[in-house]
């Protein structure tokens, strides 16, 4: 699954990253980002071992949790393999944050029964579900892109903006 408003800049993609961790483990994958304490009650948060190395095995997993009792800041990213049994979970959800069904609870219980992995992707992951990190998205891509991005590097010079390669 994958939610849009993630826009995840890795290489490899980062689903080929977890899929390259599905096939070895043959068990659910999360991608997750080290985030901020303060804004853990933007995220699922994952609750795993300490000291352990990606991918983590996920012990617990909380939606928005307060920031003062966080399991961890380690926010789960809008990507996920997991395997169907998720789905029999889900159909025995009760709503939860916000009245919704969470995904989040649905991962929790499927945690009693299978292993579910964090993985701590190599890429940048922009934030396309807030005005920032979806103007963010845009300027890097379009510095890169092969038919704009001299171009579009001259209209910011022409402002009086310094760009980095």
């Amino acid at each position: 699954m994958v939610l849009a408003d993630d826009l995840i800049d890795g290489n490899p993609p980062v689903l080929k990253q977890m899929v390259r961790i599905f096939d070895r483990r043959a068990c659910s994958v999360i991608a997750v980002e080290n985030i901020a304490r303060e804004d853990t009650q933007r995220y699922g948060i994952v609750a795993i071992r300490r000291g352990s190395r990606t991918p983590h095995r996920i012990t617990g997993i909380v939606e928005k949790p307060d920031p003062r009792s966080t399991p961890s800041t380690l926010g789960v990213i809008g990507r996920y393999l997991l395997t169907p049994r998720v789905f029999h979970h889900l159909r025995r959800v009760k709503p939860g944050a916000g009245g919704e069904i969470q995904l989040t609870d649905g991962i929790a219980a499927l945690l009693v029964e299978q292993e579910v992995l964090a993985h701590e992707f190599d890429g940048v992951r922009y934030d396309c579900g807030s005005k920032l990190g979806y103007l963010q998205a845009n300027f890097r891509y379009a510095l890169r892109h092969p038919e704009v991005g001299a171009e579009f590097r001259r209209y910011l010079s022409g402002l009086g903006c310094r760009i980095r390669k």
